[in-house]
């Protein structure tokens, strides 16, 4: 008796465990796929946290709607970092504690390198719409992607048409963050290369509003032309500034002044604005329809809307391909080259995790037929 009594304990528990094991595996399998969005949700860069909500939002009602990802459904769970670096490390580690399986973000590049470093450490994998500094991608982080470019890249045009811009007398100015400062390094090593040197190379706290110091160097520089590496917030502020202040030099600024805010801010200064992008990507044929279900919700996808989209179709196809949500697995496949159709058009991504085929033009801002003042491509 004392034995059979035992046997049934032992089966009990047997029982127990297989069922708490068989319940784990129903759990796992019924758990949606969480992806993270990092950016800057409030503060100066909130304009561009939003486009990038935007787009995975997007993209991930689209998915669900057709039937999601490997049967699983798509959730989205926001970090707003604030543009700043020192928030974008809890982030990642909120991520991490509520078992997101995938992180598009962060956007600026000072608040994605210590992001990505954590990431790349609990085998996250990580796609930016928008860092472009090339260390993001130069450290050799395995489950590190970008649908952007990289600054080396956009430089190398920024330098090619100011080293043909009036008499060639150049300002450089940054706001002292990574993504800025690197701007403004690689901009004036492409300008070395080319055998200009800079009238002033100078610099100025992000956050900053008052820039009468700054315009007094400008106008003593005797500058045509003023190159800003940093944000669109400070950009706007110190262009406007430089016109009350009489300083006729024209700006030009990279991806980050690509927002309808930037002359929000500036204003009729704007006009003749020169920056670096992207072929914007809502003329691509293959962003037709998703650009008629932004319109339906009232939303403009411009700058980096899209570009987080893109990034969510990499996710979905990738995931798909190899039949796994393991991150070090598609994050091999996605080293081999394998192309994928996105809303920006196919992309693939090299051994570092950058795309293949940037394609930075100049554009300049001017007033539409519409009256509306925005960028078009500058033409040749």
């Amino acid at each position: 008796m004392k034995a059979f009594t035992l046997s049934a304990l032992a089966l009990s528990a047997l029982m127990t465990s297989a069922l708490g094991f068989t319940a784990t595996r129903l759990a796992a399998a019924a758990a949606p796929i969480r992806i993270g969005v990092g950016g800057p949700m409030t503060g100066s860069d909130a304009v561009f946290g939003t486009q990038m909500r935007n787009g995975v939002e997007q993209a991930v009602h689209d998915i669900n709607a057709a039937g999601g990802i490997l049967g699983k459904t798509l959730t989205v769970e926001i970090g707003d970092d604030a543009g700043d670096p020192k928030r974008a490390a809890p982030i990642a580690n909120k991520f991490i504690a509520d078992h997101v399986n995938f992180v598009v973000g962060h956007f600026n590049s000072g608040a994605t390198l210590p992001a990505s470093a954590i990431y790349a450490e609990h085998d996250i994998l990580e796609i930016t719409p928008a860092s472009t500094n090339p260390q993001i991608t130069e450290r050799g982080l395995e489950t590190l992607f970008r649908t952007c470019g990289r600054d080396d890249q956009q430089t190398a045009v920024a330098a090619k048409f100011l080293a043909r811009f009036g008499t060639r007398k150049i300002a450089i100015l940054h706001d002292r963050t990574s993504y800025g400062k690197g701007l403004a390094d690689a901009t004036r090593a492409q300008l070395a290369k080319l055998g200009i040197k800079d009238v002033l190379y100078d610099s100025v706290d992000k956050g900053e509003q008052n820039y009468s110091s700054l315009m007094a160097k400008i106008k003593a520089s005797g500058a045509d032309i003023v190159y800003w590496g940093g944000q669109q917030t400070e950009a706007a502020l110190i262009l406007r500034q430089m016109r009350e202040h009489g300083v006729k030099a024209a700006l030009m600024a990279s991806d980050a002044i690509a927002a309808d805010d930037f002359a929000s801010v500036a204003g009729d200064a704007t006009i003749g604005t020169y920056m670096t992008f992207p072929s914007d990507p809502r003329n691509r044929p293959e962003a037709a329809n998703v650009l008629k279900e932004f319109k339906a919700r009232n939303i403009d996808p411009e700058t980096y809307t899209l570009y987080s989209y893109a990034a969510v179709e990499v996710i979905k196809q990738a995931v798909e391909r190899a039949k796994s949500l393991d991150p070090i697995a598609l994050a091999k496949l996605m080293h081999t080259g394998m192309h994928f159709k996105t809303v920006l058009g196919n992309i693939s991504f090299d051994a570092k995790g950058d795309i293949t085929r940037p394609d930075y033009i100049v554009f300049i801002w001017r007033k539409g037929p519409d009256g509306k003042i925005s960028y078009y491509p500058l033409k040749k």
